[in-house]
């Protein structure tokens, strides 16, 4: 579905993307992670063309990112992002509604069928019974289903996340990563997500991209990234990686430095 070819981007002197190529195909749950610094947000904004890369090109549905109109990428490809905010006291239907703007065109107004689409979106993401209230008064959670909402208005095929779960506590995390699975498995959307919480990218994601420098270090399902050789070299710090005893999937600990060597939990 998305096809990443060579991909090079730079702010300045310095790459923060270096020959980035891999594929992403239609209903996959894509991770992306990696150390500060490292590329994940930028790659992001590549794929939906909030920054064109210098080298390479990214295709979608085989037609090149560059030659779509903005509208017609807003059709196939939605983002949520990191802050999750209003600089306006939007009522949440009216922020949901903004998701119905690719499908409108100069000086057109939401009719039946886009107020339709947003309270569908607002039913699948529980948020109908506050769709009156303004966005400034919830919760970050509450916040975090209002900008989905808007994503799902769009109608896309993709959705993109960037770190989804920051500011959240764990028990919003879980529901809201549970949402992004059950659009993913029930919707068939594709998603990719950039996450510093290497737990929940193991447990959820079908697929990981581990990048370093702004370069893919290891792609591949979890069991094959999650390892605790690739995660101390990337992340240059000591982790016991272990399997989950529910779900069988790689889970992560982070070690106090010379509170335990690797050799004495080997031995245990």
């Amino acid at each position: 579905m998305i096809d990443l070819r060579s991909l090079s981007f730079r702010y300045r002197q310095d790459w923060v993307l270096q020959d980035i190529s891999f594929r992403i195909e239609k209903g996959e749950f894509i991770g992306v992670i990696g150390p500060n610094g490292s590329g994940k947000s930028t790659l992001l904004k590549t794929l939906c063309r909030l920054l064109s890369p210098q080298k390479g090109e990214v295709l979608v549905n085989s037609t090149p990112l560059k030659d779509m109109k903005q509208g017609e990428i807003a059709r196939k490809i939605a983002v949520v992002p990191q802050e999750a905010y209003s600089l306006f006291p939007f009522r949440v239907v009216e922020m949901v509604l903004m998701g119905r703007s690719p499908y409108l065109g100069h000086l057109m107004f939401e009719g039946s069928k886009d107020l339709e689409i947003a309270k569908k979106a607002m039913d699948w993401t529980e948020i109908l019974p506050i769709s009156e209230r303004s966005v400034d008064e919830l919760s970050g959670g509450e916040r975090k289903r209002v900008f989905i909402a808007r994503a799902l208005a769009q109608e896309p095929e993709v959705i993109l996340l960037d770190e989804p779960t920051a500011n959240l506590d764990i028990h919003h995390q879980v529901d809201f990563i549970d949402l992004i699975l059950s659009l993913n498995r029930e919707r068939g959307l594709t998603i990719v997500m950039a996450s510093h919480d290497l737990n929940i990218a193991s447990e959820y994601c079908d697929r990981l991209i581990l990048l370093r420098g702004g370069k893919i270090y290891k792609i591949g399902p979890p069991r094959e990234v999650i390892t605790r050789e690739n995660i101390e070299e990337v992340y240059g710090c000591k982790v016991w990686v272990d399997e989950n005893p529910i779900s069988k999937m790689p889970r992560i600990t982070l070690l106090k430095k010379g509170e335990h060597s690797i050799e004495t939990l080997e031995r245990d």
